[in-house]
């Protein structure tokens, strides 16, 4: 099982910037994408931004050219740079992994505990 732990949320003021982690942890064979979703109240969890093991990205149109998604493989973290924030990106944002425990494995996925980002206008 991997467990993620997810940091770096809190309140900002519009304009302002904000970076999320979330470290892996556990036993797995390897770890292929990690993303970042985002849940506003009332609405549905969506995708933010995904990062593939080598390095691709793919970002909801809300966010691209604001949010930047990296990952360091070597620690099994993921992070997310948010700048220009404003307050329509005020959510519970979480991170997800997908993972497999053997080369052979079905694939797995886990899901941080969610970390509140807030935007005051």
């Amino acid at each position: 099982q991997v467990r993620l732990v997810e940091s770096g949320g809190g309140l900002v003021q519009a304009g302002g910037s904000l970076r999320l982690s979330c470290a892996a942890s556990g036993i797995f064979f390897s770890i292929n994408a990690m993303g970042w979703y985002r849940q506003r109240p009332g609405k549905q969890r969506d995708l933010v931004a995904v990062i593939t093991s080598g390095g691709s990205t793919n970002y909801a149109d809300s966010v691209k050219g604001r949010f930047t998604i990296s990952r360091d493989n070597a620690k099994n973290t993921v992070y997310l740079q948010m700048n220009s924030l404003k307050p329509e990106d005020t959510a519970v944002y979480y991170c997800n992994a997908d993972w497999r425990v053997t080369p052979l494995a079905p694939t797995n996925r886990s899901w941080g505990q969610g970390t509140q980002v807030t935007v005051s206008s």
